[in-house]
């Protein structure tokens, strides 16, 4: 299935590699709703991006507010 994914261009990077993450990434991560994602990261607590109609969240920056509130 993997190699299949690969194939046809769809593989997803590691997490590890990963530089950002998408707004459904935050919301699996932390279980919150949509709304709420937005809300967070309308306070700033993290560094974002907007990429066309998206945003991205910079990876380094949302795992060191995590870390700080845990």
């Amino acid at each position: 299935m993997r190699e299949h994914i690969a194939e046809i261009g769809g593989a997803s990077k590691p997490a590890q590699n990963k530089k950002s993450y998408s707004v459904v990434e935050i919301q699996q991560i932390l279980g919150i709703s949509r709304p709420t994602a937005y809300a967070l990261i309308k306070k700033d607590l993290f560094q974002s991006v907007r990429m066309g109609n998206g945003i991205r969240i910079i990876k380094s920056s949302f795992d060191a507010w995590l870390d700080s509130t845990m």
